[in-house]
């Protein structure tokens, strides 16, 4: 049985050690968080990514706990109302579409079960430190951990991947910035919303409020559009000045807002941006998710683009006998189509949502089941 090193515990890692160990291997995931880390926005399951939470078996539990939003209200950058609606929200679209709006904790907790009860080995509170490929393996180095050596090693691991620096370069070689930055915290629910969305928009900035929890907390997030800016990913108090230089022009319950932000638990900061890289793999190593082909929020497909390309790349390496030469390269083939036209959706419509024709391309465009060869 080979074993393989996953690094990152969320959507993507977790559905691929899921699925890495129903397709024989042994799996382990490396988290530098203490555990799956909470927190986060609403993010959305569309077309064949709706196919791999049912295979996963955990579809009708994710239907159950999707977000209930009645509609949303439009307003503009100091709290006056433009529109509303009672038959959409902006983030999830059609209030009837089969799609699934639940909280990114809530899918990888359902993930995370899935794959402890499947045998996956965790280690939570470590990072890798080095990648050393051999002829038989790769000697991964932990922060925390002893050395050890894998038959494989899956970067999963997010925008900033380690695992794409230590193994294919820095990550300025990948990355295209989109042309703003995005933050998403939580807290209580101020506004006391009842299953109602807000949407607050100007020319340089932007937000969006949401409860969940029964309507008890808050979800927000916030963004304001600029060119790159150099900044600390690890300062959380630098992003957290950006963010409110970023937005202390607007109105209405900005203020108070700002400072929800700054006092809360789970604030979580990053830039609009996309990852574009000509391969996913080289020897022993290769990417899955936003580490390898991130289409940014703005897609609103990077949850599904996690989903289907984990599966497809586990799946892959289920059926190559051994050759992850092979199966590296089937992957590719297979999810490289589907990611440009998912990452298109957010590049094609900087300015509002994709159209539907675009969009119902987009999350249905691969099959789960691999082509005969």
């Amino acid at each position: 049985m080979q074993n393989v090193l996953v690094s990152g515990a969320s959507v993507a890692g977790l559905t691929l050690a899921y699925w890495l160990r129903r397709n024989g291997f042994a799996a382990t995931v490396v988290e530098r968080a203490p555990a799956v880390r909470p927190g986060g926005q609403a993010i959305d399951v569309r077309g064949v990514a709706l196919d791999v939470l049912d295979r996963t078996g955990i579809l009708d539990e994710a239907r159950d706990v999707r977000t209930r939003m009645r509609g949303m209200a439009m307003l503009d950058g100091q709290g006056e109302e433009l529109w509303r609606s009672t038959e959409m929200t902006y983030s999830s679209g059609r209030l009837e579409s089969a799609d699934i709006e639940l909280l990114r904790e809530d899918l990888a907790m359902l993930l995370y079960r899935q794959a402890r009860d499947a045998g996956v080995e965790f280690l939570f509170d470590d990072s890798l430190t080095t990648l050393d490929e051999g002829p038989d393996g790769v000697r991964a180095g932990f922060e925390r951990g002893r050395d050890r050596t894998f038959d494989l090693v899956l970067g999963a691991d997010g925008l900033h991947s380690k695992v794409r620096r230590l193994a294919f370069g820095p990550e300025e070689r990948f990355i295209r910035h989109l042309g703003a930055y995005v933050t998403v915290f939580s807290t209580r629910n101020f506004l006391e919303l009842d299953n109602w969305q807000l949407w607050l928009n100007d020319d340089s900035a932007t937000y969006c409020l949401y409860p969940v929890r029964d309507n008890s907390e808050l979800r927000a997030t916030l963004g304001f559009r600029s060119e790159p800016i150099a900044y600390d990913h690890r300062d959380t108090e630098q992003q957290k000045a950006l963010m409110t230089a970023g937005l202390a022009h607007m109105g209405w319950e900005t203020p108070r807002l700002l400072d929800a932000m700054r006092q809360a638990p789970d604030f979580y900061f990053d830039s609009m941006a996309q990852i574009h890289m000509d391969r996913w793999s080289t020897g022993r190593v290769a990417l899955a998710g936003d580490a390898g082909y991130c289409a940014s929020p703005l897609s609103g497909q990077g949850t599904s683009l996690a989903l289907v390309g984990a599966y497809v790349l586990a799946a892959e390496l289920g059926r190559a006998d051994g050759d992850h030469t092979a199966a590296f390269g089937r992957y590719e083939a297979r999810m490289r189509p589907f990611v440009d036209l998912n990452q298109a959706l957010a590049t094609a419509n900087q300015g509002g949502m994709p159209s539907d024709e675009a969009l119902e391309e987009a999350k249905n465009g691969i099959a789960l089941d691999a082509p005969v060869d």
